[in-house]
């Protein structure tokens, strides 16, 4: 029998789900479907009918969608409690359970990508606080092990977030940078800046340590402002695209029971889609 998977969204002709779940099913040779489903929020419910009824095996969720499922689920691990956000849906005995992966997808990316990035304690820095910077904290919490300073906008949406989630975590308005980058091991973007070329005028990059690790989660473009920013001054880089691949593995293997892997081949497959 055809196993079948979705990501919801509205809008969602945009999403690279398809293409990466797609390519993971002709790699292995499963009997499985993988498709984008635009659902209106007023629509969720009856969606819901449709995973109970034993339709799909679970899927993914994206935006607007990933808080308002919560209350759908029949069940929610604490680890998307903790972040505030279901990414993956997995359907078992008529039953939904949501889950968050997005953490997983951070930590992938810079494992791949940055090997050494968490040996020995590093202070971090988060510019943003929305639904990202709760995934990346979280990650942080688990292996970063040092001080992690969460920079936004508004001081007391940064404030609001470190309250929520319990560790070592500061709260900053951007002034603080010049004041804390001489002791920075990792920088994190995960806002919206830098999406259509936008820039930080108030982030002085050069003031950073020399072996500082700087990432997006933004992929596009794949080169950010604040990426070009950093390869300029000859930091270490990583872009945002790998935690959105390294994101769906743990679903695609609780729907179809294989562990894909995250190769150069796929990397290049969806890096063709992206505008440069």
């Amino acid at each position: 029998m055809t196993t079948k998977a979705f990501v919801i969204g509205h809008p969602i002709a945009h999403s690279r789900s398809p293409l990466i779940h797609g390519s993971w099913l002709r790699e292995h040779g499963i009997d499985g479907t993988y498709e984008a489903i635009d659902v209106a929020p007023d629509d969720l419910p009856a969606f819901f009918d449709r995973l109970r009824s034993g339709e799909f095996a679970g899927g993914n969720v994206t935006i607007p969608h990933k808080e308002t499922v919560f209350a759908l689920c029949d069940s929610v691990d604490d680890l998307a409690r903790m972040i505030g956000a279901v990414n993956t849906l997995v359907v078992r005995s008529g039953k939904v359970h949501g889950t968050n992966t997005d953490y997983l997808g951070f930590l992938g990316n810079l494992d791949a990508n940055a090997p050494t990035w968490s040996d020995g304690p590093k202070d971090a820095l988060i510019i943003g606080a929305g639904g990202a910077a709760r995934a990346v904290l979280v990650a942080l919490r688990r292996r970063n092990g040092g001080q992690v300073h969460v920079l936004n906008r508004t001081l007391a949406n940064a404030q609001a977030l470190i309250e929520e989630i319990d560790g070592p975590f500061e709260a900053h308005g951007f002034e603080a940078f010049d004041e804390l980058a001489p002791d920075i091991g990792l920088v994190v973007n995960t806002s919206s800046i830098g999406m259509h070329g936008s820039k930080f005028d108030w982030l002085d990059l050069g003031l950073l340590p020399p072996s500082t690790l700087v990432t997006d989660i933004v992929y596009t473009p794949l080169e950010t402002p604040l990426l070009a920013e950093a390869n300029a001054h000859g930091l270490r880089t990583v872009d945002g695209l790998g935690m959105l691949l390294h994101q769906a593995v743990p679903g695609f293997a609780a729907w179809f029971g294989v562990t894909p892997k995250v190769t150069p081949e796929l990397r290049s497959l969806v890096e063709a889609t992206l505008d440069h």
